[in-house]
């Protein structure tokens, strides 16, 4: 099965009104709210610290390979061209490989915490065995802690070699973010616009604070990087148009066009026509008012557009929380239960609302550099991060319990974490001062 190359034919944009009803499209009943987890792992040799190729008798190509009989079909990009993800038979599971060879699941939609999880727990295992048999390993870190982007080994996948030219010329660590990092993400439904911006704005202020929990990447190029969180420093300069928060966040003024406002000012990274990836300059506000080649984008355009943007809470079909570092199996976990316990329960949603201040933009990107440096030892004005943690943990726990009991338990190594005060980071950091070799950091986190 072909992937990405041959795009289907879809219906001409007209107006920037058939852009915000895609959001309005995407709307589900309150009974329906799903969620799905996306847990990226960095690939290493078992008895190395090198970066993992493509090619070869021990590399991500023959690890999908190995996968692939276990109840996935492959996709290509041509009949004729290497494997690059592989989806499940029966459900919505896909693995697919980052530039790098950051080795994703973006899981099946689950209505639980625990479904996600156990879905993922399963993967893992299966990933484990696969890659030990090739001398393997999965390190769950969210930023490479030794070498650099030229000596990484890219994945043979079109878009990234497109992306690998246009996305430096927007941002100096553009390749740092394709190559070296790793991420657990969780997606959530809405069920109207007024639901959507509520659970968007929450996210979005509330992100340091989950950030803080799940800083793991404090080691660049084998030394401290000054941040608990480098992976999330590295987005500063990916591209300001398309990275970090939106103003609309904490004016008020969120909603579904003020979303599609901004992604139309963001410059297209590419244009899939013919079977080729394209990179014509311009926004996508341009490429609306003049069209490309005398015909006008459609909405197949803009679903690629909307992948290419990465803000810490991005718009698609879902609500995708984007900030947390990649963490093990049970933070990840507690992740999806995190957020469904706060955004899926009425009275949690109005919790966390008031678990903050209201600041303003400025001030919260203040905050967010605080979390991302200092983790839960930081703080916001007099508080401690770690005591605006356990609250959100609490809160957290409380709406399950309300909800669905049987998914609070997933809570408890979230909520360890904020008890001790200390982010995941601050083990990784005292392992590298007992120890600087790379070898000592990778085994603290390999799975």
């Amino acid at each position: 099965m072909s992937l990405d190359l041959k795009r289907a034919a879809s219906e001409p944009i007209t107006s920037i009104d058939m852009l915000v009803s895609g959001f309005r499209a995407a709307e589900k009943p309150h009974g329906d709210l799903r969620l799905g987890l996306e847990h990226e792992k960095l690939l290493y040799p078992a008895n190395g610290t090198g970066p993992v190729s493509y090619e070869g008798p021990w590399g991500v190509g023959a690890l999908l390979e190995r996968l692939a009989p276990q109840g996935y079909v492959p996709f290509r990009e041509t009949p004729e061209s290497p494997v690059i993800a592989l989806q499940r038979e029966r459900g919505e599971a896909t693995i697919s490989l980052e530039p790098g060879g950051q080795f994703e699941l973006s899981g099946s939609p689950f209505h639980t915490a625990r479904e996600a999880h156990a879905e993922n727990l399963a993967h893992l295992a299966q990933v484990k065995a696969a890659a030990g048999a090739l001398g393997l390993r999965l390190v769950t870190l969210g930023y490479r802690p030794t070498g650099t982007t030229a000596d990484m080994n890219w994945m043979p996948k079109t878009r990234y070699s497109v992306m690998r030219r246009t996305l430096p010329e927007r941002g100096r660590l553009a390749l740092n973010m394709m190559l070296m990092t790793a991420t657990g993400q969780v997606s959530l439904d809405w069920t109207d616009e007024a639901d959507c911006v509520r659970k968007t704005v929450t996210v979005a202020r509330l992100a340091p604070v989950m950030n803080a929990l799940y800083a793991n990447s404090p080691l660049v190029e084998g030394k401290p990087s000054g941040y608990l969180s480098y992976r999330n420093r590295v987005w500063d300069e990916v591209d300001p148009t398309r990275c970090g928060y939106l103003p609309a966040f904490f004016d008020g003024s969120f909603s579904y066009r003020a979303y599609v406002e901004w992604a139309l000012d963001a410059p297209l990274l590419f244009l899939r026509r013919e079977g080729q990836y394209l990179h014509p300059k311009l926004t996508f506000r341009q490429l609306l008012q003049e069209g490309f080649e005398g015909q006008p984008p459609d909405l197949a355009d803009w679903t690629d557009h909307l992948s290419t943007l990465f803000p810490e809470v991005r718009l698609k079909k879902v609500v995708e929380v984007r900030g947390a570092d990649c963490g093990s199996a049970a933070m990840t976990g507690a992740l999806a239960a995190l957020w469904r316990g706060i955004l899926y329960d009425a009275t949690a949603l109005e919790e966390a609302e008031r678990l903050l201040p209201k600041l303003t933009y400025t001030e919260h990107l203040a905050f967010h550099d605080t979390a991302r440096r200092e983790g839960l030892g930081g703080k916001l004005g007099t508080t401690e991060l770690f005591r605006l943690a356990e609250e959100m943990v609490g809160i957290a726990r409380r709406g399950l319990l309300r909800l669905d009991a049987a998914d609070a338990p997933l809570l408890d190594p979230l909520a360890e974490v904020a008890a001790s005060k200390r982010s995941p980071a601050v083990a990784v950091l005292e392992a590298w001062r007992k120890d600087p070799r790379p070898e000592t950091v990778l085994a603290l986190a390999t799975v």
